[in-house]
């Protein structure tokens, strides 16, 4: 009765039929792109702006009624889920961007924004918004804010927490928050705004997002290295940083990773190599010969089989092409595919990769890996056909994280924890830290109503009568 109530209200305030409940509709909306499994909303509400979220989080919070706020649903652990059934607040409407401030270098946009489309929209101004998410012809501006996603240029300019200046956030209990600042510097009272970003949609609503942004780059190079092995790439990784240069890209294949996509890439790949890196190098077109040279010099330097360098569009996006394909090539080779992305120190990276070998062995689970070698995030995948062969995978998975945070690294370098992560969060989190974490959680939502059974493992008890 009080979810029936609490829609017709939402209905009258909204209008143009914007709750739905058509049981096929739901049903899109009740997975995202990871492994955890689908739970259907009892309805899903389409929003347009702040004032119609603020009528939604009112019903809501007075019926107590549970929210999942979604945007493109590309996660890949389950945040978007709607673990507690209830409304998913939909914002793929609720995608324009309301300005580009050229002078200012700032844009501010909907959450329901693709983050490909606003690359476009700001590099036509001639502007720059670095955080590169691989899904970022799909994913949506505000789950990246959620999820504080990163992407292979992270390694020179960091996450979208380091461009999110301000933003407007709807509380559980249906108030307005304007966060942070229009400016680039600004330390008045805490600083709420970085809270929220990576925060899940546990403790406020997003709608709309002020975002910091650069001059775009005048040149692009990038070099493509095969080396013998993975101790010579690290080692390669090492030597480029060594020289003086911050690449913006520094991604790493590893043996099985490499051997996936030499048939997909087009490219003449030695045989004899068992890893791969691409060093993508920006800035002034002058400066790009020099620092080309360094790093070409650099990876020869330390045994490289074999460096491709390229220029120009056409020739990178060729280079590419053997990291653009190779979540396809993955998917080819098993019915099941899991990624999991940690984090280590760039030293341990063969370290971990060979571990991981082990692991793969011990389970019989293959479970290649690659990633951006450059700030230590690898993305380990487990692949799998059958059923039975599940458990197998857990308890491959826990071995990883326990290897991660054993060598000093941490269990989500972009992808968030949602559901599919909480349950390992004590492996790398105390006791009393999670404590406070969850006091945090209830200060900001008393009733837990949004995104309910995420982040925290007592939480998602709640929904699986355990952990």
């Amino acid at each position: 009765m009080s979810l029936s109530q609490a829609l017709i209200e939402i209905d009258r305030a909204l209008g143009d039929g914007r709750v739905v409940t058509d049981p096929e509709v739901l049903a899109t909306y009740s997975r995202d792109e990871s492994e955890a499994d689908p739970v259907m909303p009892e309805a899903v509400v389409r929003v347009r702006d702040t004032r119609e979220t603020l009528a939604v989080m009112r019903a809501a919070s007075a019926h107590r009624i549970p929210v999942t706020p979604r945007a493109g649903g590309t996660g890949r652990t389950g945040g978007s889920i709607p673990l507690a059934g209830g409304i998913v607040l939909a914002f793929e409407q609720c995608n324009r961007i309301k300005g580009i401030e050229r002078d200012d270098l700032i844009v501010v946009t909907e959450p329901g924004v693709i983050t490909g489309k606003l690359h476009e929209a700001v590099e036509e101004q001639g502007l720059f918004y670095p955080p590169d998410p691989n899904s970022l012809s799909t994913c949506a501006i505000g789950g990246n804010v959620a999820e504080n996603a990163g992407g292979p240029r992270a390694l020179r300019y960091g996450c979208t927490r380091d461009y999110v200046l301000g933003m407007q956030v709807v509380t559980a209990g249906g108030e307005l928050l304007s966060l942070g600042k229009r400016t680039v510097k600004g330390v008045t009272g805490y600083d709420l705004t970085s809270l929220m970003v990576g925060s899940e949609g546990t403790l406020g609503v997003i709608t709309e997002i002020t975002l910091k942004l650069l001059p775009k780059p005048e040149g692009l190079a990038t070099l493509l290295a095969l080396l013998p092995d993975l101790p010579s790439a690290g080692r390669a990784v090492t030597e480029v940083l060594g020289r003086g240069l911050l690449p913006r890209c520094l991604e790493l294949l590893d043996d099985h990773t490499l051997r996936l996509v030499r048939a997909e890439a087009g490219l003449p790949l030695d045989e004899r190599a068992n890893a791969l890196l691409l060093v993508e190098l920006d800035g002034d077109v002058a400066a790009l010969d020099s620092q080309l040279e360094r790093a070409g010099n650099a990876l020869s330097d330390v045994g490289a089989l074999q460096v491709l360098a390229a220029r120009h569009g056409s020739e990178r996006e060729r280079l590419w092409a053997a990291r653009r394909e190779l979540s396809r090539a993955l998917r080819k080779v098993a019915k099941n595919k899991l990624a999991e992305d940690v984090v280590v120190p760039r030293s341990r990276i063969p370290q971990l990769i060979d571990r991981c070998r082990l692991i793969s062995e011990q389970h019989r689970i293959p479970m290649p890996a690659y990633g951006h070698a450059g700030d230590g995030n690898i993305h380990v995948n487990f692949l799998w056909n059958e059923p039975d062969e599940y458990p197998r995978v857990q308890r491959a998975v826990e071995d990883l994280f326990r290897l991660t945070v054993e060598l000093g690294g941490t269990l989500s370098g972009e992808h968030g924890i949602g559901i599919l992560k909480a349950p390992y969060l004590p492996l790398e989190q105390a006791p009393e830290l999670i404590a406070l974490q969850e006091r945090v959680k209830a200060l900001f939502d008393p009733h837990n109503i949004l995104n309910p059974g995420k982040i925290f493992p007592s939480h998602l008890a709640r929904f699986h009568g355990g952990c």
